[in-house]
């Protein structure tokens, strides 16, 4: 484009010069316009390498700018996650107090009161946080089939399997799956410490 409009601009140069001349004032017009073409072609040769520019390459401070941030990820989320709902089970049902402690020496009568508190509060941590279904909704102890398209880890097939799916047979546990989950975003502490699952209590009185 920069020779075009060097070319153009010498030619626009030379007609405008000849006009000028009287042996050539019988061609003036046709002069005029072809400087007027070659005036458009200067233009436009100007206007084009305008616009062909190219942009300048990024610096390294550029790059680094709009380097999109990266957000620290806590070591092992999953871990913190998987404490904090163990504490909501032991907040609400007392589950880790029931399984820590020695039940043996306790009676049964003992032990089935507390089962009931472990069983009362931590069925109400789990429907409060999940959405759980049975994975069959046919009665326990009912005869039931299961498809060609089942999901491997929804049933465990016993006893004598031979050939290929359908498979027939008693419903023996109705399973569970989860529909939904609704646990709280937790993050480890500033030193990478897993969070408590209960706090020690102490008595200042």
């Amino acid at each position: 484009m920069r020779i075009l409009a060097i070319v153009s601009a010498v030619v626009l140069m030379a007609l405008i010069t000849l006009t000028l001349i009287p042996d050539a004032a019988g061609f003036r017009w046709q002069l005029s316009i072809a400087a007027l073409v070659a005036g458009a072609l200067v233009l436009i040769s100007v206007l084009a390498g305008r616009g062909s520019t190219a942009a300048p390459a990024p610096t390294a401070a550029m790059a680094e700018a709009v380097k999109p941030a990266v957000l620290p990820v806590a070591r092992n989320q999953a871990e913190a996650e998987i404490v904090s709902f163990l504490a909501l089970l032991q907040e609400k049902g007392r589950l880790v107090d029931f399984l820590m402690d020695e039940i043996t020496p306790y009676a049964d009568a003992q032990v089935g009161a507390a089962a009931r508190v472990v069983h009362e509060g931590c069925r109400a941590v789990l429907k409060e946080h999940f959405g759980i279904r049975p994975v069959r909704d046919e009665q326990e102890g009912s005869t039931v089939t299961v498809g060609a398209a089942y999901a491997a880890d929804e049933y465990r097939l016993t006893g004598k399997l031979t050939g290929k799916a359908p498979f027939t047979g008693r419903l023996v546990h109705r399973g569970w799956r989860a529909e939904s989950v609704k646990l709280p975003r937790v993050s480890r502490s500033a030193d990478d410490r897993l969070p408590t699952i209960a706090p020690a209590e102490i008595d200042l009185s």
